[in-house]
């Protein structure tokens, strides 16, 4: 059974900055997907930022680029999510997800991950 927990979240100031963890009891950990996604009250969950398998590059949303950085640390079957200049608009729970087989195109779309951890909510007072 593949279980995600993610670690993290909190309540910070508008300009801060928070750092979320997800650790994955998976084999194979190396050769995942991984991505972090949120989702607004009522919203479908949505894509943040994530790793693909086959090129190990990063792929980010625009409306996080250049605030948000994802890293792994595949000793630890870790991925983090290091988010500086939050903003009001970041406030979500905040999810981490991981697959085995999904293609590229697939990344960024939520229903194509097999496994996800339970949240964490992250709230920026403005």
């Amino acid at each position: 059974q593949v279980q995600l927990v993610e670690s993290g979240g909190g309540l910070v100031q508008a300009g801060g900055s928070l750092r979320l963890s997800c650790v994955a009891s998976v084999r194979s950990f190396s050769t995942s997907s991984v991505g972090w996604f949120r989702q607004y009250p009522g919203k479908e969950r949505e894509f943040v930022a994530g790793f693909f398998r086959n090129n190990g590059r990063t792929y980010y949303d625009d409306s996080v680029k250049g605030r948000f950085t994802i890293s792994r640390d595949n000793a630890k079957n870790s991925v983090f999510l290091q988010m500086n200049s939050l903003k009001p608009e970041d406030t979500a729970v905040y999810y981490c997800a991981l697959d085995q087989r999904l293609i590229l195109s697939s990344l960024r779309l939520p229903a194509q991950y097999d496994y996800w951890g339970q949240g964490t909510q992250v709230t920026v007072s403005s």
